[in-house]
C-alpha cells in the first residue's frame, strides 16, 4: 500500500482526508511532533484530535503507537483509517493469542503505520518482547486524562506508558485529550516523562453552543417542549437502561421519532438505532453514556441531560457533542431540586467498605474456579448480572467493588467486546466431503458458508450468523446448535459470537486477606471526586454564565460571558430598551443589512461592545416581527 512518508502535512491531509486546510491550533501540534517535541494537545470534544497524531504518522518513516482505554473507538478509527487506504490495525482482549501475534508480526514487519491498544496491553510479556523488533516512530495516548490522579477518569494500566518509554528513548510522545484541567494538564507531562514538551491549547469555547439549566419538578413535560421548540437532531443522556427506553416511548408517544440505546442491546439492535440516527430516520437517542464516542455527527442540534452528572469533565465531553458543524446548537441539563442528594448518594455507594472490596475479589476466584498464585495472563468473559445474582451482591455495589480492585491495581476490567462468530475447517477437503455425504442436514450449512467465506482452510474467518441463518432460512439458534455438533464432531474449530467485558487478575490471583490497599491514594482519589460532585451541582446552582462558569473550570478564568446560555438571556432581558433606543438601533440595522446579509459577529462589530446586548434586543424583535429573516447563519433585511 503506498504511503507518505517524506511528504508535507498538507499534501497528507488532502491526500487521505480531502481537507484544503487544518483548523486552529492543529497543524502547529502536527509540527511540533514531526520535529520530535514531547507534545501536549487540548482540543475540545469534536476539536479534531486523531488529525493531530494520525497525519504525523504517515508523515514520518515507520509505526505510529496509539494508546487508547477505549475498544469501540479503537475498533471504529481503524475502520475509518483502512476506508482512506491506510495501514491500521488494532489489538484489544476481546482477541485470541494467534491473532495477537499475527497482528504484531504485521507490526514488526508488514507495512503497518498505526498500531492501536489498550494501556492494559502494555505490561503484558509479549508486548514487551514484540515492541523490540517494531520500528516505532511516535507514540500517542489518547484519552491522556486517565494517566493522572487528579483527573475523573484515571486508569493505573497508563502509567505502563512511561517504563515503554525507556525503550523508546528517542521516540516523541504526544498526549491528547479534551477534558483536563490545569493540575491535570502538569500532571499528564509529569507521569509521560516529557521532554522538551510543548502545550498547545484550543480554547474550549464553542461560540455557536448555548448552555442552558432548566430547573424543573416536571422533567417529562419539560423534556417534551424543549424537543417540540428546537428542531433537528438530539440526544437525551440518562443514567440508568430502564429509563432510555421509558423516555424514549413517552416521546415516540408525543409525536417525536425517539428511540433508545444501551450497552445491554445485541450488537446488530447497536448498530441498526446507531445507522437509523445518523441517518436522520431517527431525530431523538435516548442512551446511557454509551452512545456518542468515536460517532462524528456534525448536525446535532440540541445535547440533552436528564441528570446532573457526577464531573464537569464528562458533562463538558458529552454536551460537546452538539453543534459540530459551527451552527447553533443547545447543550441542556434538566434540573430537579432533589438531584443534588441523589448525586451524593450515589457518590457515598462507588466508595465501598474494603471489607466488602474483599469479599467481592473472593468472590471471583470462586466464580472462576482459580487457585491463589494462578489465573495470571488469562482473560475471562465477565457477566456482572450474573456474577452478582451467584453470591448474591447487590449490582451496583459489586460493580463499584470492582472499579476500586481495578484503580488498586489488582484486576483489570475492559469494555464490552464485540467480537463476531468464527470458524476454521480442521480436516481436508476429502474428509469434509465424505462428512457431507453421511449428514446431509449439514451439507447445505457447510457448502454456503464455503461459497461464501474465503480462506475457512487456512484460518479462521468471522461469519455474520444472523446473515447465514437468513439465507438458509433457519433461526439463528438453529444454526448455531447446527456449529457446536460440527465442532463437537472436530470437523471446524467454531467459536461462537460474543460481546462480554474481560476481566484478568494483574500477577494471578491473590490471597482476599493478603490484598493491600494504599488507602492514602484511597482517600485522596474519594477527595476529588467529592470536590468534582460540588463543581457540578455549582454549575447547575450558580446564576452565572454557564460556558464561563465551564472554561474556569478548565483554567481559561478570564474568559467573557458568552451571551447565550440561559443567564446570559435571563440578563438581557432585564435591560430596559427604551423607545427611543429602539427606534435608533432599528434604524442602523436596516442601513447595515440593507447593504447586504451579515453573520451575527459582522452586526456586532458595527455597534460598541456595552450597546451589544441591546442590540441583541433590537435584533431579537425584529426577527419576531419578520423585518429581518436568518438564513442559515446570515441575517438580512427584508425589503
Amino acid at each position: 500500500m503506498q504511503q507518505s512518508q517524506g511528504k508535507q502535512p498538507i499534501d497528507v491531509l488532502q491526500k487521505y482526508w480531502g481537507y484544503d486546510s487544518f483548523r486552529p491550533v492543529q497543524e502547529e501540534i502536527i509540527q511540533s511532533v514531526l520535529v520530535g517535541n514531547d507534545t501536549l494537545a487540548l482540543l475540545p470534544t469534536g476539536g479534531g484530535k486523531s488529525i493531530c497524531f494520525q497525519v504525523p504518522a504517515l508523515c514520518r518513516e515507520g509505526l505510529c503507537l496509539v494508546i487508547s482505554p477505549l475498544i469501540a473507538l479503537m475498533k471504529d478509527q481503524v475502520d475509518n483509517l483502512r476506508k482512506r487506504g491506510i495501514s491500521a490495525v488494532a489489538i484489544h482482549s476481546g482477541m485470541s493469542y494467534p491473532e495477537i501475534d499475527r497482528v504484531f508480526d504485521n507490526c514488526a514487519y508488514g507495512d503497518v503505520k498505526i498500531l492501536y491498544l489498550s494501556p492494559e496491553r502494555l505490561h503484558t510479556e509479549l508486548f514487551k518482547e514484540r515492541l523490540k523488533k517494531m520500528p516505532v516512530s511516535m507514540i500517542a495516548v489518547d484519552e491522556a486524562h486517565c494517566i493522572s490522579q487528579w483527573g475523573y477518569d484515571f486508569r493505573p494500566a497508563y502509567l505502563e506508558i512511561a517504563k515503554i518509554r525507556e525503550d523508546l528513548p528517542d521516540v516523541p510522545i504526544i498526549a491528547l485529550t479534551a477534558t483536563a484541567t490545569p493540575e491535570v494538564c502538569e500532571d499528564i507531562q509529569d507521569k509521560l516523562a516529557f521532554k522538551n514538551g510543548q502545550v498547545y491549547q484550543k480554547s474550549f469555547a464553542r461560540e455557536n453552543l448555548a448552555y442552558v439549566v432548566r430547573s424543573t419538578e416536571a422533567k417529562p413535560e419539560e423534556l417534551v417542549n424543549i424537543l417540540k421548540k428546537v428542531r433537528g437532531s438530539a440526544v437525551v443522556y440518562v443514567r440508568n437502561r430502564r429509563l432510555t427506553k421509558e423516555l424514549s416511548q413517552l416521546l415516540y408517544r408525543k409525536g417525536i421519532r425517539a428511540d433508545y440505546y444501551h450497552a445491554g442491546l445485541e450488537i446488530e439492535q447497536r448498530n441498526q438505532k446507531q445507522k437509523a440516527w445518523l441517518e436522520n430516520n431517527i431525530r431523538v437517542i435516548v442512551s446511557t453514556n454509551a452512545f456518542g464516542m468515536g460517532i462524528d455527527k456534525p448536525d446535532v442540534r440540541l445535547v440533552i441531560h436528564w441528570e446532573l452528572p457526577d464531573s464537569l469533565e464528562g458533562y463538558f465531553q458529552e454536551a460537546g457533542r452538539a453543534g459540530r458543524d459551527g451552527q447553533k446548537a443547545f447543550a441542556v441539563l434538566l434540573y430537579h431540586p432533589g438531584d443534588a442528594q441523589k448525586l451524593k448518594k450515589q457518590f457515598e455507594i462507588s466508595y465501598p467498605d474494603l471489607k466488602e472490596v474483599r469479599r467481592v475479589y473472593r468472590a471471583l476466584g470462586s466464580y472462576y474456579q482459580i487457585a491463589v498464585g494462578a489465573g495470571f495472563g488469562e482473560r475471562f468473559d465477565f457477566n456482572l448480572i450474573d456474577f452478582s445474582k451467584t453470591y448474591q451482591f447487590e449490582p451496583i455495589i459489586a460493580f463499584n467493588c470492582l472499579k476500586i480492585l481495578e484503580k488498586e491495581g489488582w484486576i483489570i476490567l475492559s469494555d464490552a467486546v464485540y467480537n463476531p462468530a468464527a470458524l476454521k475447517v480442521l480436516v481436508n477437503q476429502d474428509q469434509l466431503y465424505d462428512f457431507m455425504l453421511k449428514h446431509p442436514k449439514l451439507d447445505k450449512i457447510l457448502k454456503v458458508i464455503l461459497r461464501t467465506y474465503q480462506g475457512a482452510f487456512n484460518q479462521h474467518i468471522h461469519i455474520r450468523e444472523q446473515s447465514l441463518a437468513d439465507f438458509l432460512r433457519v433461526d439463528r439458534s438453529e444454526l448455531q446448535k447446527s456449529l457446536q455438533l460440527l465442532h463437537k464432531e472436530e470437523i471446524i474449530d467454531y467459536r461462537p459470537q460474543k460481546e462480554e467485558p474481560q476481566l484478568w487478575f494483574i500477577n494471578g490471583r491473590m490471597d482476599a486477606t493478603t490484598l493491600a490497599f494504599d488507602h492514602n491514594a484511597y482517600r485522596f482519589r474519594k477527595k476529588k471526586q467529592i470536590n468534582r460532585i460540588e463543581k457540578a451541582i455549582a454549575y447547575a446552582e450558580t446564576a452565572a454564565c454557564r460556558s464561563a462558569l465551564l472554561l474556569s473550570y478548565f483554567g481559561e478564568t478570564d474568559a467573557e460571558h458568552c451571551g447565550h446560555c440561559d443567564f446570559c438571556l435571563a440578563q438581557k432581558k432585564e435591560e430596559k430598551l427604551q423607545p427611543g433606543d429602539f427606534q435608533r438601533y432599528r434604524n442602523k440595522l436596516e442601513l447595515v443589512l440593507l447593504r447586504e446579509a451579515l453573520p451575527l459577529e459582522d452586526i456586532l462589530a458595527s455597534f460598541a461592545q456595552k450597546k451589544q446586548a441591546i442590540v441583541l434586543q433590537t435584533l431579537e424583535f425584529l426577527l419576531e416581527e419578520g423585518q429581518v429573516k436568518q438564513k442559515e447563519d446570515l441575517f438580512e433585511w427584508q425589503k
